[in-house]
């Protein structure tokens, strides 16, 4: 696997956007209606987007987009998006995103969004990118790892717990009948 930091110019953007929808489809789906004009809507935000340093598309032998990578190291965005160019639904994602996921300390390598394509997920791709994380965290001398398991996802919750991850704390935000929640996990290096 390679890994590159994304380039709308370079990198397919609507597979990228169409992970980015994959990882929190619930969400978007509540605030547009449809997977179509989410994606389009993320698609244009990424191609609008000023620096990706920390979002990595994972590519195969042949430079196609498998997977992605998006983290933070030491620090949490108060917004991923630039707040300057972002859609109004993309800054309620953001604002919902800020309540419920993981709070990124001094020496934290936190994994924000991890997803792999739907045609190549089931080969042990997503714990082949979280062992290349922990082994790039413990290269640099980082504390922890960090991540975020949405309640609804107990699988994903159960892949990181085999590899070592615990939970803990727990977020939520329940705005009317709309609840959002996350297992906020680390694995301590």
């Amino acid at each position: 696997m390679i890994y590159e930091t994304f380039n709308p110019s370079k990198h397919d953007s609507r597979k990228v956007a169409k992970l980015i929808y994959d990882v929190d489809f619930r969400t978007f789906d509540l605030l547009f209606k449809s997977s179509d004009k989410a994606i389009s809507t993320i698609e244009k935000q990424l191609k609008k987007e000023e620096s990706l340093d920390d979002t990595k598309v994972v590519l195969d032998e042949n430079n196609n987009v498998i997977g992605l990578l998006i983290f933070w190291i030491s620090k949490k965005p108060a917004f991923y998006h630039s707040l300057k160019t972002v859609s109004l639904k993309l800054l309620i994602v953001d604002i919902l995103d800020y309540f419920v996921l993981c709070d990124v300390e001094k020496g934290d390598f936190h994994v924000a969004e991890l997803a792999i394509d739907e045609s190549q997920r089931g080969k042990g791709l997503g714990s082949k990118v979280l062992n290349d994380v922990i082994d790039y965290a413990k290269k640099n001398n980082l504390k922890r790892v960090t991540l975020d398991a949405d309640f609804r996802n107990t699988g994903a919750k159960s892949l990181y717990e085999r590899m070592g991850f615990r939970e803990f704390n727990k977020k939520r935000v329940k705005i009317g009948s709309f609840e959002r929640g996350m297992h906020n996990m680390e694995l301590k290096l």
